[in-house]
């Protein structure tokens, strides 16, 4: 299997988590459970690829999946230049302990 379902159906996974790429961008840095990381992680190394890309069709391919101007435009000036030497592993995650409700195991997704 290719990736998580994270118990979503798939319009609202896609959304959730083109929301925390766009998070992870603007804020880089966040805190999240695990798994939902993971595919997080997954998704915001992909699309700094495409930053790095720095062409047109890269940005309309970011801009189909994010749909946040300023997060893209972040994307493709800040941290295509601050990632421009680096081949790959963009992001780091940090155990964090486990969530208070339902013990989930919490950790920090952040940009390296």
């Amino acid at each position: 299997m290719g990736y998580r379902k994270l118990g979503r159906r798939t319009s609202h996974r896609r959304a959730m988590l083109a929301n925390m790429v766009a998070a992870v961008i603007s804020n880089e840095r966040i805190t999240t459970t695990e798994t939902r990381a993971k595919e997080v992680k997954r998704l915001t190394d992909k699309m700094i690829t495409l930053g790095k890309r720095g062409d047109l069709h890269a940005r309309r391919q970011a801009l189909a999946f994010i749909q946040d101007e300023g997060v893209v435009h972040k994307l493709f000036s800040e941290l295509a230049d601050k990632y421009s030497e680096r081949q790959g592993g963009y992001t780091r995650i940090v155990k964090a302990g486990f969530r208070r409700g339902d013990g989930s195991p919490l950790v920090i997704l952040e940009l390296v």
